[in-house]
């Protein structure tokens, strides 16, 4: 069965003028400039949320995994023709932007930031291989849809998390820090467990530091008025929420 991407490859692979196939010079060409704007796409939302991969990062890994896609089908005509695996390269593409997607997740106060960036340099890398490898039907349908999921999805996700915060208490060993939250989030019909504890020494004192997860039972978020109560009871050198939102 034939794509209808791949009857077009065909076509313009076929087409030459005096000899020349300028056909295939015009589809590598199709495969790069696509690249660069569906890859930019998803670049954009990104800069436009402050993240630290924003527009040009996405933009240079979509066009040289495309690039890359684009030697391996061409860049070796004369060797291994009958044997020779096209897939090889694109399989060290996916290794080595994995590695570059590691760098933008974040581990800081017992969350994690940078995931989402890092699938999207993921997906803009699946992109580029698809633009590279002439199927452009897939990649302008995986653009849209992540798009869709980072922009519509995202509302979802913001809306899902209004009622649940992670919450990070520090305070001296002997005080009953652990008890008390328990007792306030009891009055807020909410269920709070414990994530982590984690004995910790701040200019000569022995604190406690502990992270909860409170998670608001009904269908409002009393998140704000839960920390205002937490802050004025409980007894505690430092009280912080972590954003979940990445």
């Amino acid at each position: 069965m034939i794509t209808f991407d791949q009857k077009v490859a065909e076509l313009l692979n076929n087409w030459q003028v005096d000899g020349w196939p300028v056909g295939n010079l015009i589809l590598v060409a199709i495969a790069i400039v696509l690249s660069v704007l569906l890859c930019g796409i998803i670049g954009i939302e990104r800069e436009w949320r402050g993240r630290s991969a924003g527009l040009r990062t996405h933009m240079l890994v979509g066009v040289g995994s495309c690039i890359i896609m684009i030697i391996s089908i061409y860049g070796f005509p004369m060797m291994f023709t009958e044997h020779r695996d096209v897939a090889r390269l694109a399989a060290q593409i996916i290794t080595g932007v994995g590695f570059l997607g590691a760098g933008a997740i974040i581990h800081r106060n017992n969350g994690i930031k940078g995931l989402t960036t890092a699938g999207t340099i993921w997906i803009v890398m699946a992109i580029g291989i698809a633009c590279g490898s002439f199927n452009f039907f897939i990649a302008i349908i995986t653009t849209l849809t992540v798009f869709l999921v980072l922009t519509i999805f995202r509302k979802v996700e913001a809306k899902m998390n209004d009622k649940k915060i992670i919450l990070v208490v520090t305070a001296p060993v002997d005080k009953p820090v652990l008890g008390k939250v328990l007792e306030i989030s009891n009055d807020f019909d909410a269920e709070a467990s414990t994530l982590s504890n984690e004995l910790i020494n701040r200019d000569g004192v022995n604190l406690l530091q502990v992270t909860l997860k409170v998670v608001f039972n009904g269908g409002e978020s009393k998140a704000s008025d839960f920390i205002a109560r937490i802050t004025s009871e409980v007894d505690a050198t430092d009280i912080h929420t972590l954003n979940n939102h990445r």
